[in-house]
């Protein structure tokens, strides 16, 4: 849904229960390389150097006191609305992939994650929320945010990554492809709001 204005899939946080998508023809045309966790370490670390230079430090999900900061800040971007039993759905079940961006006390970014089993002994992750604060973007922060997340979920036997956007929202499909993401379906009418999504996949190796 968001990093520098975007916000990746906050609609299928709602668990699953309320798409009206319809999977079309496959449209892969960013390319099906997988990308190694090499790859991925190696961007993280890039990535972590710029945000340091920003004061942007990040942190995993401990406690339930910086709920409300999140929740404020990916529903600012949110193409539809969302109960707080959703994040908890996400946040309680999968802690370890909750990370936030912050600048000295403050949370300026979110990502919210999950990680299931997808074929016997591997697992796929999907990437449901990434916040950024509008006076923080532009300093890498949605894009280290995703790569930690990847990161954690390499280290849980996880092959591949998953998530939807809105087909009109070129910022987030951008960030994507530079992090290695494909195209894999197009939904129609995924969102409430009547908008098109793309489901986008990242294959590891």
């Amino acid at each position: 849904m968001i990093e520098v204005e975007t916000e990746p899939s906050a609609h299928t946080t709602k668990t699953n229960n309320t798409t009206n998508s319809t999977d079309v023809t496959t449209t892969i045309d960013f390319g099906l390389e997988a990308v190694s966790h090499r790859e991925i370490a190696t961007q993280l670390s890039e990535l972590r150097l710029e945000c340091e230079e920003h004061g942007v430090e990040l942190v995993q999900y401990q406690t339930e006191s910086t709920l409300a900061r999140i929740i404020e800040l990916i529903t600012k971007d949110l193409s539809e609305p969302y109960s707080i039993y959703t994040y908890r759905y996400f946040i309680h079940n999968w802690p370890f992939l909750c990370f936030m961006a912050k600048v000295e006390d403050e949370i300026v970014g979110a990502i919210v994650c999950k990680l299931d089993e997808h074929k016997k002994g591997s697992y796929r992750g999907y990437i449901a929320m990434l916040a950024v604060d509008k006076n923080h973007r532009r300093k890498k922060i949605g894009s280290s945010l995703v790569q930690k997340a990847i990161q954690t979920m390499i280290d849980h036997k996880c092959e591949e990554v998953v998530l939807e956007t809105e087909i009109t929202n070129q910022a987030a499909l951008n960030l994507y492809q530079q992090l290695g993401f494909v195209r894999d379906k197009r939904l129609l009418k995924y969102y409430l709001n009547g908008v098109d999504a793309f489901r986008l996949k990242l294959w590891l190796k």
